[in-house]
């Protein structure tokens, strides 16, 4: 029978444990491990906290428990410690997020007291790239987005994320997290997008980023400019990109339904390697 003592909230002192469990996955684990690297495990700085799970004295999994609830390296004893901990905490979270199998047992498992949830979204195909194919033209119009040009590309990305999470960004405090995630990834160089006319025809960012792999995010197309395959060459850029300046490897994860987006991205070199899942509240 598992107890409380199973786990625990880590603290600075388990920083090379932390990193180690993490390291053994790079592509999997890629958001978690760009905001350890970044922030450490002062739960101020991350934003939120990071629990651990060991077996015989040993660091096995973490929780990431902030704005989104991910499991990592997290087999199912893990993963119950981890239900029973957020159970008892409540919901203060917008999602729980991570690998299928893992996520799968520990909605299964807090659905009684965290449910309904708005959506859930069983299977993301998770796919990961290491170079562009040579048949496969990068779009030269797709460019890094300046710091001065902030007011055309908010409304591309709040459209996007209202369209793919399926509520605004704006909500609550009217945009104010949102926007401010969006100015740090241009004011780091890694959102990109092709501008024509004073307004955004694609665009996508490299949010996570280690040194080990780095994941694709709020890929979009203007409406009016679906079906003339810009994805495909806008990607390509944005995937160039990542792999020159960034890591070695570029992932994403995409709704299993999505078939068209999940054609493109395989014609650009991405390849499916698991699976994600997604609760939405």
């Amino acid at each position: 029978m598992l107890t409380q003592t199973t786990t625990r909230v880590l603290g600075p002192g388990d920083l090379d444990a932390t990193l180690a469990v993490l390291d053994r996955d790079p592509v999997t684990n890629a958001f978690v491990a760009a905001r350890v690297q970044a922030a450490g495990l002062d739960p101020w700085r991350l934003g939120g906290e990071m629990w651990g799970w060991y077996a015989d004295g040993r660091l096995e999994s973490l929780a990431y428990a902030g704005a989104n609830l991910v499991p990592v390296e997290a087999g199912p004893e893990a993963v119950r410690a981890f239900a029973e901990r957020a159970r008892r905490a409540g919901r203060r979270c917008s999602s729980i997020v991570g690998p299928a199998e893992a996520t799968a047992l520990l909605w299964s498992l807090l659905e009684p007291s965290w449910g309904p949830a708005r959506e859930v979204r069983p299977r993301q195909p998770l796919m990961v790239a290491s170079a562009v194919p040579p048949d496969i033209a990068p779009d030269p119009y797709v460019r890094r987005v300046r710091k001065d040009e902030m007011d055309i590309v908010m409304p591309a990305c709040v459209a996007m994320f209202t369209e793919e999470v399926g509520v605004s960004p704006l909500a609550g405090d009217g945009g104010l997290l949102y926007q401010a995630r969006v100015a740090e990834l241009v004011s780091a160089g890694r959102s990109f997008a092709r501008i024509e006319d004073g307004r955004v025809v694609f665009k996508a960012e490299i949010g996570a980023a280690t040194d080990r792999a780095c994941q694709i995010q709020g890929v979009w197309v203007a409406p009016e400019f679906r079906g003339r395959r810009l994805s495909e060459s806008g990607m390509a850029a944005v995937l160039r990109h990542a792999l020159a300046d960034v890591a070695p490897l570029a992932s994403l994860y995409v709704n299993d339904f999505n078939t068209a987006a999940r054609a493109a991205y395989r014609r650009v070199g991405f390849r499916e390697t698991g699976a994600f899942m997604s609760v939405l509240f």
